[in-house]
């Protein structure tokens, strides 16, 4: 830029003529916090039939990485202080092509005080937690996150192997598991949730997508959860939450994926020792 364009740039920008031009593309760009504000609006405005949730102060809490290390894998966690209140959990990455990771109904037999997800996250964006009332009414918190290229990342092995063991179910005890004693529990499921955004590395063709759709977690004959989930839950999912076991223990987790295929399996929780 010459010395004369330099001064005359300079003296526009003194004068308001360009810095308000270029403040008001800031404001206009899709990645503004007034941009992704409108974007959750129109989002909560289709999930939600309309209604709104309201800042939680404090009711429901989401913990996220503000930089995620691996955007295939970020982590993510919902503390709900007044656990008795909640009905029901969504967990939502709001830039994400199926921005509905998780949600989950609770049952008589949850202790729904804290939630954690791995899950994928595509862009920067928005992630919400909105948790239902038992009178219906919905709060939210929310928390920005920088990532990138999370659905699309490639598996790092091939089809087959990503494959290999689908369906196994395997959970994990933080404590002994009493009757009428909340404990905190781990659930982990063998899938590679393909979204049909990633691209074998070989072929250079895009794996379909076959990803969890359900999770349903009983106690004996008692609800302990349901999970509606999509593409956006990390591959080899795993899920902790918390339970308060009846007389019998005995826990039933039941998966279903997008191309209809289901998964069973039963513990004895009140005699695992590991």
């Amino acid at each position: 830029m010459t010395t004369r364009l330099a001064t005359a740039f300079l003296g526009l920008c003194a004068l308001g003529f360009i810095a308000p031009a270029f403040a008001q593309s800031a404001e206009n760009s899709p990645d503004s916090p007034a941009a992704r504000e409108s974007r959750w609006q129109e989002l909560e405005k289709a999930i939600f039939h309309g209604r709104t949730a309201t800042p939680s102060s404090g009711v429901v809490t989401l913990e996220a990485p503000n930089r995620a290390e691996d955007a295939a894998l970020v982590p993510m966690t919902v503390t709900l202080k007044s656990a008795d209140k909640v009905k029901a959990l969504w967990l939502i990455i709001d830039d994400n092509p199926m921005p509905v990771a998780a949600h989950i109904v609770f049952g008589p037999a949850a202790d729904p005080r804290e939630m954690k997800f791995r899950v994928r996250v595509n862009d920067f964006t928005n992630v919400h937690a909105v948790a239902q009332l038992q009178n219906g009414a919905l709060v939210s918190d929310a928390a920005f996150v920088k990532a990138s290229g999370g659905c699309s990342a490639p598996m790092g092995q091939s089809e087959a192997d990503a494959l290999e063991g689908i369906g196994e179910i395997r959970l994990k005890l933080a404590g002994p598991a009493q009757p009428g004693v909340p404990v905190e529990a781990k659930l982990m499921l063998r899938h590679p949730n393909f979204n049909g955004m990633q691209m074998n590395q070989l072929t250079r063709l895009y794996t379909p997508a076959r990803y969890i759709d359900k999770v349903t977690v009983r106690d004996g004959d008692t609800i302990v959860f349901d999970m509606n989930s999509g593409i956006s839950l990390a591959a080899n999912p795993v899920l902790s939450f918390g339970l308060v076991p009846r007389s019998l223990g005995r826990l039933t987790v039941e998966v279903s994926d997008s191309s209809n295929t289901h998964w069973r399996k039963d513990f004895d929780i009140l005699r695992m020792t590991d």
